[in-house]
């Protein structure tokens, strides 16, 4: 387990004799505190002086920068943390250090891959961006083996007093209890993508980030920080497509990412020879997984499990494939709806939907489907229609879409929104809105600009925050209400039927037995 040696206490002390913004700082107050503050101290005209006044262009003096964790970094976390290189990262926490290690190595050893990018650019743009990269990947690999580690994030956020902010990039089922237990030590937390496992979750990390709102917070869905991702709400709020009563999502997740719709690897019983039918294959397919799996030395299983089921470790499960089984991830619409229904979403300020129904490829209740589609229902909202909204994923696709003349599009996935006056197609974050046909496109031009831009990445964005010189751009009372739309495409495919909701009460009103979705009974030993 983690070792409880005692931790240096860096950058700990007070900030008393301080002069901040002109301003001395008397009395004692700590480090921490005064950062947590800062949003209602810029409210009363106290500003951090800018870093390029105090230390030089690209330059961040020690005492301007923000103590940050990070739980669950061998995977996005990682990126993540890259993206942070510039602030101070006191501690790290991960279950599996070996797995973390590796990831790290492949990050520096692709510093040569980035380069040859870099010299191949084509756009200013995507020049500044493999620069960044590259530069931040230099100064995480400088200090990132002198980081204080952690296995069990309750110790680290119990032992070490000088964490300001935690960012979060575990699997999906333990993002509510710990940014809960983050938030409960007094710390911003960025939280990665889908913000929890349920529905319930969702609301109980909103309902806390409300009740503490020195507290910043942020979802990681990325694309909603980009110049792209406001110009496509300046062009529906111009109203360049008119009135939007059918909004079509899709993304060719889980497809080459990680497998669904596979059994367990669990032995079962021998189907006959002369028996290839559907259930005959699983049966074998299962058998097969079954083999001599010891759990990797030096992995924390049952931190891992966290508030989940007791499940045997296999690595069908750990340290990727978990996002396709419902213990612990909520499949592609999970992964790919932060990043694709955030559009429609923000831009149609849509809501809660009052019927949600999903249909997919054969569902065995343990592994998500191969493909689903959800249809979602929302109402009216003041002189704004109803809208349709279907998600599609596993390379399905709408009916008709290559036939729109929208050129070459990513087979990422995409957005596309029917207005009575013309379309509106984006690919996955936001990325690259143009209007359709054509004509349509060249006659409206370019919408007012009604949105200020995000000069920084998403990451930065939520320590500006931090700081008091920014709003973040996905904070939780945002990203709680997106995460909820995302999972009752879930809960109608669990409970195997359309559902309507009661959002005001949290309900679903015509399958009472499909409330039990909502939510979720934690094992002994963890909680909310």
């Amino acid at each position: 387990m983690t070792d409880e040696s005692k931790v240096t206490k860096e950058d700990q002390g007070n900030c008393a004799g301080e002069t901040i913004a002109g301003i001395e700082i008397s009395g004692k107050i700590s480090r921490r505190e005064f950062l947590a503050g800062t949003a209602i101290a810029a409210a009363a005209g106290l500003m951090i002086v800018p870093r390029h006044v105090l230390g030089g262009p690209g330059h961040t003096p020690p005492s301007d920068r923000l103590n940050i964790a990070g739980i669950g970094v061998g995977g996005m976390g990682m990126h993540n943390m890259r993206a942070l290189a510039g602030e101070n990262i006191v501690a790290l926490c991960d279950v599996d250090w070996r797995y973390t290690d590796k990831s790290f190595r492949g990050m520096v050893d692709g510093l040569g891959r980035m380069q040859a990018r870099l010299d191949k650019a084509q756009t200013a743009k995507e020049r500044q961006e493999l620069q960044d990269e590259i530069e931040q990947t230099k100064l995480l690999s400088s200090k990132f083996n002198s980081i204080k580690r952690y296995t069990d994030y309750r110790q680290m956020l119990e032992q070490q007093k000088d964490i300001d902010a935690v960012f979060i990039a575990t699997p999906d089922h333990l993002h509510a209890v710990i940014a809960s237990a983050a938030m409960g030590h007094g710390k911003h937390v960025y939280l990665q993508k889908p913000l929890t496992w349920s529905i319930y979750e969702a609301r109980e990390l909103s309902r806390k980030a409300k009740d503490n709102p020195r507290l910043v917070t942020q979802m990681g869905n990325q694309g909603h920080s980009t110049d792209d991702a406001r110009l496509i709400n300046e062009y529906i709020a111009a109203g360049a497509i008119g009135d939007v009563r059918e909004v079509h999502v899709w993304t060719n997740r889980p497809l080459a990412y990680w497998p669904q719709g596979i059994p367990r690897p669990q032995t079962r019983p021998q189907p006959d020879d002369a028996n290839w039918n559907e259930g005959a294959v699983m049966d074998r397919l299962a058998n097969a997984m079954v083999g001599n799996y010891p759990k990797p030395e030096g992995l924390a299983w049952d931190l891992f499990l966290g508030p989940g089921p007791v499940v045997d470790y296999h690595p069908v499960y750990h340290p990727f494939n978990w996002r396709g089984w419902v213990d612990w991830g909520v499949g592609a619409i999970g992964d790919m709806g932060a990043h694709l229904i955030d559009s429609p979403f923000w831009s149609l300020d849509l809501g809660f939907p009052t019927s949600v129904e999903t249909v997919s490829t054969p569902f065995n209740d343990a592994s998500y489907p191969v493909a689903t589609m959800t249809y979602y229902d929302f109402p009216a909202r003041g002189s704004r229609p109803p809208v349709k909204l279907t998600w599609y994923d596993g390379a399905l696709l709408p009916p008709g879409l290559q036939a729109l003349g929208a050129g070459q599009m990513s087979k990422d996935g995409g957005v596309l929104y029917v207005g009575d006056k013309g379309k509106l197609i984006h690919e996955t974050y936001g990325a690259n809105p143009r209007l359709l046909p054509q004509s349509l496109h060249d006659s409206v031009g370019t919408p007012p600009q009604t949105l200020a831009r995000i000069k920084t990445s998403h990451e930065m964005n939520w320590v500006d925050a931090c700081k008091g010189r920014a709003e973040a751009s996905s904070p939780f009372s945002y990203a709680a209400r997106l995460t909820e739309v995302m999972l009752l495409g879930v809960v109608s495919l669990r409970a195997g039927s359309r559902i309507e909701y009661d959002a005001q009460n949290m309900r679903i009103t015509n399958m009472p037995g499909a409330n039990a979705f909502l939510r979720r009974e934690y094992r002994d030993g963890w909680s909310l």
